[in-house]
């Protein structure tokens, strides 16, 4: 790429004799019109259990922007992002100890823990044992998950926005757009979900919508006229949207200078990509802050349990966070539904699709997208980055 090589340079140096000693810190920087570090490119996961952050590895922007978006002091972020990063590590070893008995597993803001939830009394002290709490229920995990799959072959209208696991409910949640819940083809079709399995139905502001945009200015990837954002850097390229481009597509950067191609693409049934990058272009292990904090290190993919926090970096509203309220949804955009995807609390806008989702110093996914805006609120979803580095064979570019 052709893009202030000398700084970058330096700034790559920089980068790779900081990462030894620090976790959450800066690793690129914007140039004077305020456009940040080039293209990522696309590699594969690596989802060992991340130990709990240091507090000198916490990045003091980090803990300013949890605490504007979830209302908690610079503490308790800090906090809450250690008990997550603790939770991320038992989820694992208290699933096992679960076996068949799994009902599902959330974090717990409250209690600062993983809770679990469980079929069978006889399995609660090895799970609790694991370091997570528990509680009972009626099914599994497993039987959820094929009510869910039931209700994936229904064909559902456009009132109806998403379904998925609430292992919290131990039901299927069926999302329906509020003022389309009285429409005679949504209530058919909650009717035919109840058939498939537990459901419980719930509201929600609008129908979910793609982020992609027109050609538009800021630090973002073109591909035709349309404008989205990079997801994470991987060995040879980056990962981002499927409805972002097809395969073959050319990729142009923020200065309109050749950047790749998409190698895969799908969408709708998932919304995923990868771009090769070549021309000068480089990649990193890094997610832009966007000057509301340091840009972040990529150190893992552990998934974040559902209720822990997550931010997301998008190349129009840039640096927002949330939390996760659900994994395994399946969402209705108005292309076709997607399924496994993740939802957040975060919010996002046209020309945010593809960007990073990231929880601490780990990706999550790459943003598809959602309902409301930066403005006034709503929700995004995220196609989880481990199922992408899966689907394509790719490494994930970590410190």
């Amino acid at each position: 790429m052709r893009r202030t090589t000398t700084l970058r340079t330096a700034l790559s140096t920089a980068l790779l004799l900081a990462t030894a000693a620090l976790g959450f810190t800066p690793a690129s920087a914007a140039t004077a019109t305020g456009s940040a570090a080039p293209a990522a490119s696309a590699v594969s996961a690596r989802s060992s259990d991340s130990p709990a952050p240091a507090a000198s590895r916490l990045s003091p922007g980090l803990l300013t922007a949890l605490g504007r978006d979830l209302g908690l002091t610079e503490a308790a972020a800090a906090d809450r992002l250690r008990a997550e990063s603790a939770a991320r590590a038992v989820e694992a070893p208290a699933r096992r100890a679960a076996g068949a008995a799994y009902g599902g597993s959330w974090f717990d803001a409250g209690s600062g823990r993983l809770t679990v939830a469980l079929t069978d009394r006889a399995r609660r002290a090895a799970v609790e044992a694991a370091g997570a709490d528990t509680v009972l229920v009626r099914r599994t995990a497993r039987a959820l998950d094929a009510a869910k799959a039931r209700i994936d072959r229904l064909d559902a209208p456009a009132g109806v926005a998403s379904w998925h696991v609430d292992p919290e409910a131990n039901a299927v949640a069926v999302n329906v757009v509020d003022d389309r819940r009285g429409d005679p083809a949504v209530r058919a079709f909650v009717e035919r979900a109840r058939q498939a399995g537990p459901v419980a139905v719930r509201t929600t502001g609008e129908a979910p919508r793609t982020f992609a945009a027109g050609t538009v200015g800021g630090d973002p990837y073109y591909t035709g006229n349309v404008r989205c954002s990079i997801g994470f850097s991987v060995h040879g390229g980056f990962v981002t949207a499927g409805h972002c481009g097809s395969r073959g597509a050319a990729v142009y950067g923020w200065d309109r200078s050749y950047v790749g191609t998409f190698q895969g693409s799908s969408f709708p049934g998932d919304d995923y990509a990868w771009v090769s990058v070549g021309s000068g272009w480089w990649t990193v292990p890094v997610v832009l802050g966007w000057g509301t904090v340091p840009d972040q290190l990529v150190r893992g993919s552990a998934e974040a349990p559902i209720g822990s926090s997550v931010c997301r970096s998008g190349s129009t509203t840039r640096w927002h966070c949330g939390t996760v309220l659900a994994r395994n949804e399946t969402v209705n955009y108005s292309q076709g539904a997607v399924h496994q995807m993740t939802k957040t609390s975060v919010c996002a806008e046209p020309g945010d699709s593809g960007g990073s989702f990231i929880s601490g110093d780990q990706a999550q996914g790459v943003t598809s997208g959602g309902w409301g805006n930066c403005s006034g609120g709503g929700q995004t979803w995220h196609q989880p980055v481990n199922e992408i580095l899966n689907r394509y064979g790719l490494r994930l570019h970590t410190a």
